[in-house]
Order: structure tokens, then C-alpha cells, then sequence
């Protein structure tokens, strides 16, 4: 069984000792992924845009991973405003139409950054 590492220049670079992602067999684990440009600014202001940012992060690794958003298995998102749930829900519509991926949404205190939204991915490769 081969573990491979995942780092992509499209998406930002870890913020700690961690990586993009890992895949493993037909399986791709991403890292949380919170509102960083690949260049390293974080996307602030706008709830919705942030979203789009974490999910335009997780696209661009795992296309790294040869695999892709409708390859989603299941989602974990941490907000820390549940009450921005509407509004993940609107960007979700746009960004999974057809075989929706299980998810949990739960509310935090604090993430990194002092960002609002963070989305960890589990997802097949395409073999």
C-alpha cells in the first residue's frame, strides 16, 4: 500500500507541518482548506466569497489528485456562525448539482486565521 503526498501550487501551501493532501489506493484525504489564495492572502469580508474560495482550493487539489469536486465522498465543514448556513447552501447549489456528497456542518469557536469557514474532503481518485 502506497501513500502519496499531495502539493499543489494552484491551491495555498500548508500553514503548519501538514499536508495538502494524502491519497491512498482510490482514496484522497484533503486537509481542512479555510479562504487562503494560492498566494497566501485570505479572502475576508464576504461570507460567500470566502466559500467560494475554500471550494476553489479544494478542486485545485484534488485535480492535483486526479480526482475532482463530483468525486466527493464526504464533506466536514466548520463554520463558527452557524447562522451562515443558508448562505453555504446557496454556494453548494452552484458547485454540486447532480450526486450530492454526504456532509456535516458544525460550529466552532475559533479557526485559523480568525477565518470563518473551514471544508475537509474525502473523495475517490480516479483510477
Amino acid at each position: 500500500m502506497k501513500i502519496k503526498t499531495i502539493n499543489t501550487k494552484k491551491a495555498p501551501q500548508a500553514i503548519g507541518p501538514y499536508s495538502q493532501a494524502k491519497v491512498i489506493n482510490n482514496l484522497v484525504f484533503t486537509s481542512g482548506q479555510i479562504p487562503l489564495q494560492p498566494n497566501g492572502e485570505l479572502v475576508t469580508g464576504n461570507f460567500e466569497k470566502e466559500c467560494i474560495q475554500v471550494l476553489e482550493n479544494l478542486k485545485a487539489i484534488l485535480g492535483e489528485s486526479n480526482s475532482n469536486l463530483s468525486n466527493i465522498i464526504k464533506l466536514t465543514v466548520f463554520l463558527t456562525d452557524i447562522n451562515k448556513f443558508n448562505t453555504l447552501n446557496d454556494v453548494f447549489e452552484r458547485y454540486f448539482v447532480d450526486d450530492l456528497p454526504a456532509r456535516s456542518t458544525i460550529e466552532v469557536s475559533k479557526l485559523p486565521k480568525g477565518c470563518r469557514i473551514e471544508i475537509e474532503a474525502v473523495g475517490l481518485v480516479d483510477v
